[in-house]
């Protein structure tokens, strides 16, 4: 049978029913450090603690200002942000980093300048959308679009040529400090490698919506004034330890989030009273076991 809470919490309550009053609550400890073993939602939240003890304050969005951040999450699509930085540099060289600059530059110039990002036949116009739609419907202003209602604000940015939910997500926490959880290739790797989501039946990766969502129930129990910060805090980490750890093949040796992989193998091994599982692959393996630990 599956590992469930509620299965977990039933054989635990079983082996406890004759325990003096401190085996009871040892008991009851081990039922719940097991709950967070079975737990999607609150291992992620526990990773956001290790993560943060590992790498500390990530201060993002690296850029100056929020029209800043908004084209920088264009840019960024599909392209390396060293990239999108040379990019920014010969936007802010011509004078057109501002919402006036971008305004005025001629299409053909603003794709010369941000040829760096590539995609520039799309990223330009849907930069230039951007901007006339911030005019049209909000005045030119940022503070005006940024008080607009979560909901209707993510649907409008949406509809924009060039936005998908990512996109539109880091507009909307990083930019415009909405709370919103953002998700990308990082957070989809350690979330299917660490087996908190399973790609539904007939599907190959676990969606951007379901990833959304499990930070959405990671962070549900933390104060709603700070879960901005939250959320911004916790994709940079992850996009961090991405970087250094959990890229197209997996390298968990020195990972921060290792931890978690023997938490869950040590906590359902209790309960199965089976010994625990070798969940940390060490480096220098074949190929074989390369393979292997990419799916850990």
């Amino acid at each position: 049978m599956p590992f469930t809470r509620t299965s977990t919490a039933a054989s635990l309550a079983r082996r406890g029913r004759n325990l003096p009053a401190a085996g009871r609550l040892a008991q009851a400890a081990q039922a719940s450090r097991a709950a967070i073993a079975v737990d999607p939602a609150r291992r992620l939240r526990r990773m956001h603690d290790q993560l943060f003890r590992a790498y500390g304050p990530q201060h993002w969005w690296p850029a100056k200002t929020s029209f800043e951040v908004i084209l920088g999450a264009y840019l960024t699509q599909n392209t390396a942000w060293k990239a999108v930085e040379r990019s920014l540099a010969s936007l802010r060289a011509a004078g057109a980093l501002t919402m006036d600059g971008l305004r005025s530059i001629p299409l053909d110039e603003l794709r010369r300048l941000i040829r760096p990002s590539g995609f520039i036949t799309r990223k330009a116009p849907a930069l230039k959308a951007f901007v006339a739609m911030l005019d049209e419907e909000f005045g030119g202003s940022l503070a005006s679009l940024a008080a607009a209602p979560t909901p209707a604000l993510r649907r409008r940015l949406l509809a924009l040529p060039g936005v998908g939910p990512e996109t539109a997500d880091a507009i909307l926490l990083y930019a415009l400090d909405h709370p919103v959880p953002v998700a990308d290739e990082y957070l989809r790797r350690i979330v299917e490698r660490h087996q908190l989501l399973a790609p539904p039946p007939g599907r190959s990766r676990v969606s951007y919506d379901a990833l959304t969502d499990l930070t959405r129930r990671a962070f549900a129990a933390d104060p709603a004034a700070g879960r901005a910060r939250l959320y911004n805090e916790f994709h940079a980490l992850t996009v961090a330890v991405g970087k250094a750890h959990c890229g197209r093949v997996a390298d968990c040796e020195g990972c921060p989030l290792a931890a978690d992989l023997r938490y869950r193998s040590d906590e359902l091994s209790a309960i199965s009273d089976q010994p625990p599982a070798r969940t940390l692959p060490r480096q220098g393996r074949t190929a074989a076991a390369v393979r292997r630990k990419a799916e850990c």
